[in-house]
């Protein structure tokens, strides 16, 4: 008998805990051309996984929440966020453990992000369990990345404000990369959301 192929399951992370001392209040729920960044991101992020959406929030969680308004999807209290980043990875990759066979990390404050190139990361990945894939701009590799079910271990065990990067060049994992230029955008400070309106 022929065992039909079972197409793997991805969710989506958006990372919108952090304290945004450079932008002077929330970033996450300022406006770009009428939708709250927080939003946008997850608007996007449900165009490739549908309800398998996870939102990690921390810092004036209230405010983001009301920013996030009726989009679908999973919101993770991470109580750490104060710490730095990798914590709210690490909340991210826990919450994914035993759901997921690959999770797609995206930034809350990189508003260029479009579905089809999340689903470039996919398209690119060979389902290899120790296989990761980035996206690469500006010289670097960075967010949105996707992260295979293998790599969920190393994520929970980040702590601080380290991100996934040093995974990158973890001999236990390979990297993959997609060209995308516009993830260089990213919104630290009122002038950079300026410079987009």
């Amino acid at each position: 008998m022929i065992m039909p192929v079972q197409e793997p399951t991805f969710f989506a992370v958006v990372l919108a805990a952090g304290g945004s001392s450079r932008f002077g209040s929330t970033k996450q729920a300022v406006q770009l051309n009428g939708i709250p960044l927080v939003r946008r991101a997850i608007d996007t992020a449900v165009r490739v996984c549908d309800n398998r959406v996870l939102t990690v929030i921390g810092h004036d969680a209230d405010t983001v929440i009301a920013a996030i308004d009726t989009e679908p999807c999973f919101i993770v209290v991470n109580e750490d966020h104060g710490e730095g980043l990798g914590t709210s990875i690490a909340a991210a990759a826990r919450a994914c453990r035993g759901h997921a066979d690959a999770l797609l990390l995206l930034l809350a404050d990189q508003p260029l992000i479009t579905p089809q190139h999340l689903r470039a990361l996919i398209d690119t990945w060979s389902g290899a369990n120790n296989e990761i894939v980035a996206s690469s701009y500006s010289g670097t590799e960075g967010p949105p990345v996707l992260f295979p079910s293998g790599a969920f271990e190393a994520l929970e065990s980040l702590t601080g404000d380290r991100g996934a990067r040093a995974l990158f060049h973890d001999g236990r994992f390979t990297l993959g990369t997609v060209p995308f230029e516009p993830a260089a955008t990213d919104i630290d400070t009122p002038a950079d959301l300026a410079a987009l309106v």
